[in-house]
């Protein structure tokens, strides 16, 4: 893999929102993570590159002094900010279904109420498609991934109000 092949990714990767990517072709291994406003790429087998996309500078006042960074606007509240909601969370990268087949009805709707142990979505990773269990018995309160979308570890996937 060369220079070129991997700027292209970055660039790819960047485009599509995604943090973590992980490459493993014959003798060379790539592993790409982006923590904010950084790409690091570690390439095994190969020389090292790093890539970090410029940041954005503020343009200097009238007076030539450079502006003050503007702050970050505050996050959005989570889903599980009202009392006593659960949040069911990816265990694993990869790509979230919403039913077991194309065309069949997905596992679960909003309104549902579930079981522990209820298979809530389906999340392939590397050809294996793994089942999502439910570890709360409640009501599904709000979906937060759609089907065939990208997910990270850790993402949240389902709201649930648990039964008292």
């Amino acid at each position: 893999m060369n220079q070129k092949e991997l700027k292209e990714l970055i660039e790819f990767l960047i485009e599509k929102d995604i943090a973590e990517f992980e490459l493993e072709r014959g003798d060379v291994k790539v592993k790409i993570k982006r923590a904010g406003a950084q790409t690091v790429v570690h390439a095994h087998a190969e020389p090292h590159f790093f890539a970090v996309p410029p940041a954005a500078t503020p343009a200097p006042d009238i007076n030539g002094a450079p502006a003050a960074a503007t702050p970050a606007a505050p996050a959005p509240p989570a889903p599980a900010a009202e009392e006593g909601l659960h949040v069911v969370k990816s265990p694993i990268v990869g790509t979230f279904y919403e039913a077991p087949s194309p065309g069949a009805p997905p596992f679960v709707k909003v309104g549902d109420t579930v079981e522990v142990g209820q298979v809530l979505c389906i999340v392939e990773a590397m050809k294996l498609l793994n089942e999502i269990e439910s570890d709360v018995a409640g009501e599904i309160v709000k979906k937060l991934a759609t089907n065939g979308q990208p997910i990270e570890y850790g993402q949240e996937l389902f709201v649930i109000r648990p039964t008292k």
